[in-house]
């Protein structure tokens, strides 16, 4: 067994660990304690004994302090599963090595291409090593490459035991990428007092802000009836939902919304004439604010439904997960510690929000309180997604200072 990042990389990306949204099981997919158990093997292999896959697919490991003083308990914690947007069977992944600058064309779907204009990122990479699928796929990076991360940072601690550090846990979820990463966690075994996720984009940043998100279901009863006899009696489930969605407000939707702008997303449509369901995510950095947009689509469906008088309708919302900064405010440790481990590894910090949340946000408001650093991944959820080879190695030795920063500053 080979031990890069690269190495252990290039092995986890091969496994397929699609979750799946329609699935009541946890994990979603079976397949996803496949990678599991490989993780588990190695973390063994490089000598955390505790090292195991329980039962809803999560991987836990301890590696041991080896300092005589208390530190807190901190943990690391990336996921298994990609995302459901497009497949990651059979990825094949190509290294495009010392990268000289240009637009990345794909061996397996050559009309495909990363250009250089809407990934500025790839400025930055000139003379690094570009890791990419053939194009057929997803490649994984979100959030394997926040795996080999970990589990290399891991051995690094263990095979350098002059490096001082606290109890560090380990912890590898399910199901993120559809919400439920952190459902059955046993935050009791874990035993940790704060985390990180490595779970987020360029290499240099920290965040410690997601969105608040939640999400709405709209059922819809129509009038079915023949349609030869249909004059004034009909109301046509699938048209209620079309005029429900081109109601919504152009101005406030993910493809016209940046920084912290939020937005009301439809996310599918189903149905027949009788009936039909409507699915959305809301998004909003403040929680005030989500309430507004969804009061706003509320009032739509309303109006709508006020011209189909035959016709009935459900409106459920269900929250999904919390901004993540006011639990984090109160912990400021968390982040200034990650801010100087990032130093350390050579790079200029940068602070952020996420347009999205992480497995941090719920984690956070469950009590352990959860920040989030770059694993190096971009374009994620697509086939165009890319990770740098020296973007994963700055990831590791950014948590191998921070294991440092902990002890030092206990």
């Amino acid at each position: 067994m080979t031990d890069t990042v690269t190495d252990r990389f290039l092995r986890y990306v091969v496994i397929d660990t699609q979750s799946d949204p329609t699935s009541s099981a946890q994990p979603s997919t079976e397949k996803q304690k496949n990678l599991g158990r490989v993780l588990a093997d190695e973390l063994r292999l490089i000598g955390l004994a505790d090292a195991h896959l329980d039962e809803h697919g999560y991987v836990y490991a301890t590696i041991p302090s080896n300092v005589d003083k208390p530190v807190p308990v901190i943990c690391f914690c990336s996921h298994m599963d990609t995302a459901p947007d497009f497949t990651g069977t059979n990825v094949k992944a190509q290294i495009l090595k010392n990268y000289d600058g240009g637009d990345i064309r794909f061996s397996g779907d050559p009309q495909r291409v990363i250009l250089v204009d809407e990934h500025p990122a790839l400025s930055d990479q000139i003379g690094n090593d570009i890791i990419t699928s053939d194009g057929t796929t997803l490649l994984g990076a979100d959030d394997k490459a926040g795996l080999a991360e970990i589990v290399t940072a891991a051995q690094y601690l263990v095979d350098n035991p002059d490096i001082r550090h606290g109890t560090i846990k380990l912890l590898f979820t399910t199901d993120e990428e559809i919400g439920r990463g952190v459902d059955k966690v046993d935050l009791k075994k874990l035993g940790a007092q704060f985390a990180y996720t490595v779970d987020g984009e360029t290499a240099g940043h920290i965040e410690d802000e997601t969105f608040s998100a939640d999400s709405v279901e709209i059922v819809i009863q129509g009038v079915a009836i023949h349609p030869g006899f249909a004059k004034g009696k009909m109301e046509n489930a699938i048209k209620i939902a079309g005029a429900i969605i081109d109601r919504l407000p152009k101005n406030i939707a993910p493809e016209t919304t940046a920084d912290r702008e939020g937005f009301i997303h439809p996310t599918g449509v189903s149905g027949s004439m009788e009936k039909a369901a409507l699915g959305f995510i809301i998004r909003d950095f403040d929680e005030a604010a989500l309430a507004v947009k969804e009061n706003m689509l509320e009032q739509i469906v309303k109006d709508v439904m006020a011209t189909y008088p035959g016709s009935s309708h459900t409106f459920t919302v269900r929250q999904q997960y919390r901004n993540m900064k006011p639990i984090l405010d109160r912990h400021p440790q968390i982040v200034e510690n990650a801010v100087e481990a990032i130093r350390r590894a050579g790079m200029t910090p940068v602070r952020g929000s996420i347009r999205g949340g992480t497995d941090g946000s719920r984690l956070s408001f469950m009590g352990l309180p959860c920040a989030n650093i770059f694993a190096g991944g971009h374009a994620f959820h697509s086939p165009l997604e890319w990770v740098s080879r020296q973007d994963m190695e700055r990831a590791v030795k950014t948590l191998v200072e921070l294991a440092k920063i902990w002890a030092e500053r206990a």
